[in-house]
């Protein structure tokens, strides 16, 4: 694949009295219906963290203080490769869900019961396990 077909994607693990914030991608978009820690593609020339605070604004409408990078992959999908970078961070605000997805908190055990994309399976384990907070 070239790197055109690459896309760098950062997303924020929140979480709050020991639940996880998770949104639900919405329809006519790349894995529509599958649940996903919040974030998104990053521009070009757009750092990480940059990337997440602003992604977080415009999907969630509150800011966010990013935190350390907590795990980080990547996955092949038939059509592009996705490098997945996952940071610890704290809700400067109350999100709300402004672009029409769902949102949610939910458990730990929650998580494995809901539709997450591939590349997501190995942190949710991870969250799963306890074996890595944010």
């Amino acid at each position: 694949m070239s790197r055109a077909d690459e896309i760098v994607v950062s997303a924020a693990v929140i979480e709050r009295q020991g639940m996880f914030l998770v949104t639900r991608r919405p329809p006519g978009v790349h894995l529509q219906g599958y649940w996903e820690f919040p974030g998104g593609k990053c521009d070009p020339g757009e750092t990480l963290a940059s990337c997440l605070s602003r992604e977080i604004l415009e999907e969630l409408d509150t800011a966010v203080h990013v935190g350390a990078q907590i795990f980080s992959t990547a996955h092949d999908y038939p059509d592009r490769v996705v490098r997945l970078h996952f940071f610890a961070c704290d809700l400067a605000g109350e999100p709300r869900p402004v672009l029409g997805q769902e949102m949610r908190w939910v458990s730990p055990e929650e998580l494995v019961l809901l539709p997450f994309p591939p590349a997501d399976a190995e942190l949710i384990e991870l969250l799963r396990r306890g074996r890595l907070r944010a």
